[in-house]
């Protein structure tokens, strides 16, 4: 298999490597799931891959080593592949700034600030040379790129200017799987629909169809895949089981009801016979995430969700801190919008009583932005000066130049890495020790750097500090390794393609491109 692969991306004259785009029936179907188990199962074989998402809508976002901000999805799915992550994995970012709007970063850097309207009235259009050339580079330097569409391709109202799915199929002549999110329902209706709503051009890209999140006894399923195959002429090529904890970091924020959901760790290790895990003191710790609007980078509390007895909520009420031991002020997009939702919410002052009573608060970029003193915001909101929540000693000033940067350094004793998105200039004056380019006053923190939290020795440093304030027999594990954690989570991606994909059929689309003779199932595009 590998020589075949290699061959095709590396042949002499200039020869590009194979591809393959994964669709989905709706968004949150397992795109970016499924894209990122074929990167690691080919990594394994030892294929050079490479993810790919030409244009992603997301407030979750991820720093390369250049300095340029791509969806944390596609950083992830370049950690499946064990390749460093690029700007040319995510050309076009979208981050909404409100339902109408969004901020377009372009090549890892942020152009302005574009309507729904505007940006798919001409703009979109114009940047398919720019996409067509990344995934070129991306094929020339690899001997695969998978690529990972986005919603679906079947938005017929979008697909005169589609740069992400059939748009982008066409311009690079790339094979199509769809995925179907059986758990859903509807499933077959969903591959039929999908694929007969694509004119005659787009269907004979669409080479077959994946089933995800399926449960039960997979014979009972064969029927209806069989009377698919009648009914387009496509193969099903595999039925991946529901398995809990397989998301990868995600793109379009919390997808579940906030008031009183826990957020299950993605990569919570077993223990104790399937019972969870357990505390090493004889007390858990409680962290409240406040689901601020906006809110972005909320992948920032994986982490400490990995630890062993860590519990952690993303709540929307005053009530919900009561019994909290640490709560969290996440990042957000909408940094004076945010605010004011905590004052009308009664958040605020829930916070300011904890904070005087010595209870933890941490904030992370835009939720440290509000424990300062002012904010001048001349660029996000344009609200000019705002009073803050008065927790920290901060000041923080909003430039027109976005902050990107991975910073490195040292907090509570531990070396600490990290990553930095933002628009606000923090000035501290004052504080009782610095912190991570931030500060700290009494038990109240604040940072701009995302990522820190998964720096295994600070961690633990940190939820010791915080068990200390909050008064909890808390101990935490001495070896939770969150790097280790997210490795096993990718290979147990890897393994669902490799244990219940055809992948020999998906190589050969990979290698060989579509097939000939698909046939057409009508009525097609109107």
């Amino acid at each position: 298999m590998n020589g075949r692969l290699k061959a095709a991306g590396r042949a002499a004259g200039g020869a590009v490597g194979g591809g393959l785009l994964v669709a989905g029936t709706t968004s949150d179907a397992g795109k970016s799931v499924v894209t990122a188990g074929i990167c690691r199962w080919l990594a394994r074989q030892g294929v050079r891959v490479a993810p790919f998402k030409a244009q992603n809508m997301s407030l979750n976002s991820f720093v390369t080593r250049e300095g340029a901000e791509i969806g944390r999805a596609q950083a992830m799915q370049a950690a499946a592949a064990r390749v460093e992550p690029t700007a040319l994995m995510n050309p076009v970012l979208l981050k909404p700034g409100s339902d109408r709007s969004s901020q377009v970063v372009l090549l890892g850097k942020p152009v302005g600030e574009l309507s729904a309207r505007g940006y798919h009235s001409g703009r979109q259009e114009q940047l398919l040379g720019t996409v067509t050339d990344c995934l070129a580079e991306l094929r020339r330097t690899h001997d695969a790129v998978i690529c990972e569409g986005a919603g679906s391709p079947a938005e017929i109202n979008l697909r005169r200017t589609d740069i992400v799915n059939m748009g982008l199929a066409r311009a690079a002549k790339i094979p199509v799987v769809v995925v179907g999110d059986i758990d859903r329902g509807g499933v077959f209706a969903s591959f039929f629909g999908t694929t007969a709503l694509l004119s005659k051009e787009d269907q004979s890209l669409v080479a077959g169809y994946l089933v995800n999140k399926f449960r039960g006894d997979v014979t009972l399923l064969e029927p209806g895949l069989a009377m698919l195959r009648g009914l387009t002429g496509r193969q099903t090529l595999g039925v991946l089981p529901f398995a809990h904890g397989l998301g990868i970091d995600e793109e379009d924020g919390l997808r579940v009801s906030l008031r009183g959901a826990v957020r299950e760790s993605v990569v919570a290790p077993p223990a104790n016979a399937g019972r969870g895990p357990q505390p090493h003191g004889a007390e858990v710790l409680r962290v409240a995430v406040c689901a601020v609007p906006l809110m972005s980078n909320f992948t920032d509390v994986d982490a400490l969700a990995a630890e062993p007895g860590v519990v952690v909520r993303f709540v929307d009420r005053a009530e919900e801190l009561a019994d909290a031991d640490l709560v969290v002020l996440p990042g957000t997009r909408g940094t004076v919008r945010a605010l004011e939702w905590l004052r009308a919410r009664g958040l605020a002052d829930a916070i300011a009583r904890r904070a005087a009573e010595g209870r933890p608060v941490l904030g992370i970029c835009g939720g440290f932005q509000m424990l300062g003193e002012l904010i001048e915001d001349e660029v996000e909101s344009k609200a000019g000066t705002v009073e803050g929540l008065g927790l920290l000693p901060v000041r923080v000033r909003f430039a027109a130049e976005k902050t990107l940067a991975r910073p490195a350094g040292t907090a509570l004793g531990e070396p600490v890495e990290g990553y930095e998105i933002h628009h606000g200039v923090a000035e501290v004056t004052g504080g009782d020790e610095e912190f991570l380019d931030g500060c700290r006053a009494g038990s109240v923190w604040g940072t701009h750097w995302h990522g820190s939290l998964e720096s295994d020795g600070f961690r633990r440093a940190l939820l010791r500090r915080v068990a200390a304030d909050a008064g909890r027999a808390f101990v935490p594990a001495p070896d939770t390794c969150f790097a280790a954690l997210r490795e096993e989570q990718l290979d147990r991606l890897g393994d669902l393609i490799e244990e219940h994909a055809d992948t020999a059929a998906l190589l050969r689309l990979i290698e060989e491109g579509v097939p000939d003779g698909l046939p057409f199932v009508p009525p097609g595009a109107p």
